[in-house]
């Protein structure tokens, strides 16, 4: 059985990867960072599909932290799995902010910063010693790094660098037979950012080439689908899961 780590698991998109995840037979450890109760919502939802599941609290924003929960999960490997090691990383923990350039400060921009490209980039670093040759990292980034969207420039600008690093993992972890894809969703609804209110829904609906805004399990279901050996050579690839969104 593989076992995949997702950070941000307890809601929107994680949740939705985990359980998608659980149904194709991986195991599955979750993190969470301010609801517990949430979080062992989704274990027990993937647990009904008879697979094994944990949920671990993780501040991503806190890279100090890593090294302690590395060694968290190579406990909780041992008691759940009976393993050392683990095979997937999807780094997906993160937060929206809506401010133009003008109005955002240090304070937001550092936040943004260590949740949404210092995060991955150390908590790969710290888990790397535990995954298996051959596994695969699985970066969720955003459209709003293709589409220049006025009021996520911060956040977009560090999506667009958690590509970047994500073709450098592909290429520094390469001997090891490690991939490293990232997905840049377009408009899902999610609760990201505060969520969509009907007109903004609608707005973004009508630049959509299919003509909807995203579910979670639209993209739960690619982050799924691209960790099985079906789509074992791509690799170093941008993937946006959007439904043909401003082209």
């Amino acid at each position: 059985m593989s076992i995949v780590i997702i950070t941000g698991g307890s809601r929107g998109l994680g949740a939705s990867a985990a359980i998608q995840c659980a149904k194709r037979g991986m195991g599955i450890i979750l993190t969470y960072n301010n609801n517990p109760e949430a979080a062992e919502n989704v274990v027990q939802s993937i647990e009904s599909e008879g697979v094994k599941a944990a949920a671990l609290k993780l501040d991503v924003g806190d890279s100090g932290s890593f090294a302690a929960f590395r060694e968290t999960v190579r406990v909780t490997l041992g008691k759940v799995w009976g393993r050392s090691d683990f095979d997937f990383l999807v780094n997906n923990a993160g937060y929206g902010l809506y401010n133009l350039i003008a109005t955002v400060t240090e304070e937001q921009f550092d936040g943004l910063f260590r949740v949404h490209l210092k995060g991955p980039f150390f908590l790969t670093k710290a888990l790397l010693p535990i995954m298996v040759d051959g596994g695969h990292i699985v970066n969720v980034s955003s459209a709003t790094s293709r589409v220049a969207t006025a009021g996520v420039a911060a956040y977009a600008s560090f999506k667009g660098g958690l590509e970047v690093l994500t073709r450098y993992m592909a290429k520094e972890f390469g001997e090891r037979r490690i991939r490293a894809n990232s997905i840049a969703p377009g408009a899902i609804r999610t609760e990201l950012g505060g969520g969509l209110n009907e007109e903004f829904e609608v707005l973004l609906a009508g630049q959509t080439a299919l003509g909807r805004v995203g579910e979670p399990d639209d993209v739960g279901c690619m982050i799924a689908s691209l960790l099985s050996n079906d789509n074992r050579w791509i690799n170093a690839q941008n993937i946006e899961v959007a439904g043909g969104y401003i082209i």
